[in-house]
């Protein structure tokens, strides 16, 4: 897919960063609406928060290997000077060879269905040009150019809708490097006139627009990429056809302009925060969006989870792309994750559909929370060995609590303790990837969502979360390699006296271990104070990247809130990123059991 500023690239990667606006101008980002008013439109998008994603085209066919040389990033980008750079000609010939025999699109759909996935979107025109569907407007397309001579989304779209899934398509409607006049395509046309990017979006982007939104029944969504500079006259065209031929359907915040009904995130970024409105958040099995031959590092049953039930818990979508090798099959490490995730769904539906965001606005040391009317599901990602699980800041009042497994509810004990509750669990986990508790309330649940450190394991707090005087919170993008992006949000241009300040609630008091992750250059001191009380400081060697390292001890002298802040004293100050803080009880490491009753304040 995936678009970045391509003259950034170096710098990206070299910096480790690349200026935060004009990415978003890029990726048409800036898009944030209200939750459609209209429950028929967007629907499946608002309720049932996960999806599947399909990059598959003549890229696929290479898989990151042209020549005999791999390249390593995402597939779908392989043509591009910072990859293989193909000539757009000897691209185009690839169409002659490509032959899916092995796409069989029921077995797709069953798979997203399988998976515990609402709706299909699937790569109908990428950067490339090439169209994967019959498309009269070019006949560079998968029915003209190849052997197959087949129209992938009419057997894809029949059946969804056979399925009861949702389909939608995604159309690259700025870069076309094949059609000339398109967005890094070729500028003069067959007959060696210059080609502007009028002639392309005349010639094929607006009637290929046409084309997807009469011919395949029922959109869900339209999930246009990458508007860079396209003046806000074009975009908005493409709305209004997708608007007159699909009312029903939604289109993606990549429109560009906030012409676009929600919001997109940033490639493979899941947000630590809550965030309002409609929004999605995009990623992939393993780090390619289009199959890599080479690429195998694929994403657990349980990181899946995990992902798709952060993005439930900050209030949004979750759309998870597969890549189909040239053949059109799915790869079965891809597949066997996203069933055995999908039957933990299955199983916990009230969990991930229909669900509100935590109202802690955050994620827990144990895991997450999502919300239906007067119950919360708590998601165990990380089972206490204690036997006891710590809910910070409640305020409504429980009504009961019950472990769920399978069918079975299994109904827990819990005790309030000076504005925490307390569950007693068993000894072991019910499910091997996530357990849930459900939690009945007396009302809709109130919270105060200041961080408390979990006396079984701590918490790891990040600096977006803090008030920083003498430094900024600013989002830091980089790429791991070509297109696999990560994104945090740390503490930065610090100065002299500049400080980042958290406040936390401790239940159980004592020595906590504390550790800083961050990068910089060179070796730096920070500092670390409970304000008001105890100081420590410590110098450490900066990463390349970020790290965790060790500080020391702190000490709380007595349950209650207490605001601690973190400086850094001397180095290349100006250098060093604060990406979080983490308190670790000491009594951690001595692993105790049911201690809580006797060394915190009742």
């Amino acid at each position: 897919m995936k678009a970045y500023l391509l003259g950034l690239i170096g710098v990206a990667l070299l910096a480790g960063t690349a200026p935060s606006a004009e990415m978003d101008t890029m990726w048409g980002e800036s898009t944030v609406k209200l939750r459609a008013e209209n429950a028929e439109r967007g629907e499946l998008f608002d309720e049932g928060n996960y999806a599947m994603f399909i990059h598959w085209g003549l890229y696929s066919q290479l898989a990151n290997r042209v020549d005999g040389k791999t390249y390593y990033g995402i597939g779908e980008w392989i043509m591009d000077p910072k990859m293989a750079n193909i000539p757009a000609e000897e691209y185009k010939e690839l169409a002659g060879t490509f032959d899916p025999t092995d796409f069989d699109a029921k077995s797709i759909v069953q798979l997203a269905k399988d998976a515990g996935m609402k709706y299909i979107v699937i790569t109908a025109k990428h950067h490339d040009g090439f169209a994967m569907y019959h498309s009269k407007a070019c006949d560079f397309n998968i029915v003209d150019s190849t052997p197959w001579k087949t129209d992938p989304m009419e057997e894809l779209s029949a059946a969804c809708r056979e399925a009861g899934l949702g389909f939608g398509f995604y159309y690259s409607h700025s870069q076309d490097w094949t059609f000339p006049g398109g967005r890094k395509g070729p500028t003069v046309d067959e007959n060696g006139k210059p080609a502007t990017f009028d002639d392309y979006f005349t010639k094929k982007c607006l009637p290929q627009v046409e084309e997807l939104t009469t011919q395949y029944g029922p959109i869900e969504l339209i999930w246009f990429d990458t508007p860079g500079g396209m003046k806000k006259e074009y975009v908005q065209q493409l709305v209004d056809i997708v608007r007159k031929n699909q009312p029903k359907a939604l289109v993606s915040g990549r429109a560009g302009h906030d012409l676009g009904d929600y919001q997109t995130l940033g490639d493979m970024e899941v947000p630590h925060h809550n965030v309002e409105g409609m929004w999605e958040s995009v990623d992939t099995t393993n780090d390619s969006w289009a199959y890599a031959w080479y690429d195998q590092r694929w994403k657990t049953p349980k990181k899946i989870l995990h992902r798709l039930i952060s993005c439930v818990g900050r209030g949004g979508t979750y759309m998870l792309n597969i890549g189909p090798t040239d053949k059109g099959a799915v790869p079965d490490r891809a597949a066997r994750s996203l069933r055995e995730a999908g039957e933990w769904i299955h199983r916990y539906p009230q969990v991930v559909y229909g669900t509100d965001a935590s109202p802690w606005q955050h994620a827990m040391p144990w895991g997450d929370v999502t919300v239906r009317g007067d119950r919360m599901f708590l998601t165990v990602f990380d089972w206490p060995d204690s036997g006891q699980l710590f809910l910070p800041g409640l305020k409504t009042e429980i009504v009961s609590a019950h472990l769920l497994h399978d069918e079975e509810a299994e109904p827990i004990s819990h005790e309030s303790v000076r504005g925490w509750n307390v569950f007693e669990l068993p000894s072991g986990a019910p499910e091997k990837l996530v357990s849930v508790i459900e939690v009945k309330l007396a009302s809709s649940p109130e919270v105060d969502p200041t961080f408390g450190l979990d006396p079984n394991k701590g918490t790891e707090i990040l600096a977006e979360f803090a008030t920083v005087d003498g430094a900024k919170i600013v989002k830091h993008r980089w790429m791991e390699k070509f297109g696999e992006w990560l994104c945090v949000h740390p503490a930065t241009n610090w100065k002299t006296g500049g400080k980042a300040v958290w406040e936390v609630d401790v239940l159980t008091p004592g020595d906590y271990d504390v550790r800083l992750t961050y990068t910089g250059e060179g070796r730096l001191v920070w500092g670390v104070d409970v304000v008001g009380g105890e100081h420590i400081q410590n110098q450490q060697n900066a990463s390349h990247n970020y790290q965790e390292f060790p500080i020391g001890w702190l000490h709380f002298p007595a349950p209650g809130r207490y605001n601690v802040a973190v400086s850094c004293l001397e180095g290349n100050i100006e250098s060093s990123r604060l990406k979080s803080i983490r308190l670790i009880p000491l009594s951690e490491y001595q692993k105790p059991s049911k201690r809580v009753a006797s060394t915190a304040v009742k």
